[in-house]
């Protein structure tokens, strides 16, 4: 499974939706996940890739990690995984 469908996969189940229903466009309002929800993504993200996304909930729009919408996430771990790798 490739990146992009896995946090898919990650933010539909937080959202209660299919993968199907995440749109790249999305923001994780537009989804209906909450604070909670999103922290929950974060650890799930963290947990399934082995990495540590820079993310404050405390002052999620201070953070490093754009989380505007899925795409931006995606690219996000994208970076994190190969930053990691090298």
């Amino acid at each position: 499974m490739s990146i992009k469908d896995k946090v898919i996969e990650i933010v539909a189940e937080q959202a209660v939706l299919e993968p199907a229903d995440v749109g790249l466009t999305n923001t994780l309002e537009d989804l209906g996940i909450d604070s909670l929800g999103l922290v929950e993504s974060i650890f799930a993200i963290e947990e399934e890739f082995d990495i540590q996304v820079p993310f404050n909930a405390n002052a999620p729009k201070e953070s490093d990690f754009d989380i505007s919408n899925v795409q931006s996430i995606i690219s996000g771990i994208e970076r994190l995984i190969a930053e990691q790798k090298s």
